[in-house]
């Protein structure tokens, strides 16, 4: 999987993944990588980009806001949600934007 995510033609949605952590790893790596392959596999999605240093950013391509949807009650998500509250994050934000344009090289 390429670092920066291959799109379509906008438009097409974003979801973006705001975070700061808690002290050590405590499963977080292996669920991150399994929501990771989890994602790939569900109805929309279109890619993801991610990079942690004080903040934590994630940012997943999705072609409808029905998609984001469904990828956010399915339960094995769910249960990753619950635990990030309780086990892995200080603080979180999670911003849904439409993208009308894209560009580079």
């Amino acid at each position: 999987m390429s670092l920066i995510a291959i799109t379509p033609k906008p438009p097409y949605f974003a979801v973006i993944f705001t975070s700061t952590r808690t002290e050590g790893d405590n499963g977080y790596g292996d669920m991150a990588n399994r929501m990771v392959e989890l994602a790939l596999q569900q109805p929309g999605f279109l890619g993801i980009e991610s990079a942690r240093e004080d903040v934590g950013i994630t940012v997943s391509y999705w072609a409808d806001l029905d998609s984001i949807k469904s990828w956010k009650v399915n339960s094995e998500h769910l249960d990753a949600q619950k635990t990030g509250r309780k086990s892995w994050y200080d603080s979180f934000k999670v911003r849904i934007s439409k993208v009308e344009r894209d560009y580079g090289i």
